[in-house]
């Protein structure tokens, strides 16, 4: 599993993206265990964690899910929301206590798309969080499937 830290909306976004994103944003808040999204489903939100512990997974055929990434505080949980067509690539659960700031994909959407240079920021923003996503996965499953170490690029 990847440890170094993705993209966050604070380094990503200039000032002015980030308050009008915040505009948006309403304060929710998970338990323990609560699955927040399953692979396959709609993507319809987005979050950014303000305190606890998000694991993004993957379903791996005979096997429990994998693991992928570990996400904390300020991370964006979600990025299929952005792209069509708009369905989960992975599943993610809260593995402790979860207060975050959610996001309405369709409002996020026309925002940017009503505000070019919103969506000029947006869209690089998460397109980073998705390579960075894409690798931890592909590091996940050498890690399964190839042989002892093979996944790691020290």
């Amino acid at each position: 599993m990847i440890t170094t830290p993705t993209p966050t909306m604070l380094r990503a976004l200039p000032a002015e993206h980030r308050q009008r994103l915040m505009r948006v944003a309403r304060e929710v808040s998970f338990p323990e265990g609560t699955r927040l999204f399953e692979e396959g489903g709609r993507a319809d939100r987005f979050w950014i964690i303000r305190s606890g512990t998000v694991e993004l997974d993957m379903r791996v055929p005979g096997r429990r899910a994998a693991v992928v990434e570990r996400l904390r505080h300020n991370e964006l949980v979600g990025w299929s929301w952005l792209f069509s067509p708009h369905v989960w690539h992975l599943g993610a659960v809260a593995t402790t206590p979860v207060r975050a700031y959610e996001f309405d994909a369709t409002a996020v959407r026309l925002m940017c798309q009503n505000d070019p240079a919103l969506g000029n920021t947006v869209t690089p923003w998460v397109g980073d969080v998705l390579a960075h996503r894409l690798r931890s996965a592909r590091t996940c499953l050498l890690d399964l499937y190839a042989p002892s170490g093979a996944g790691r690029d020290d």
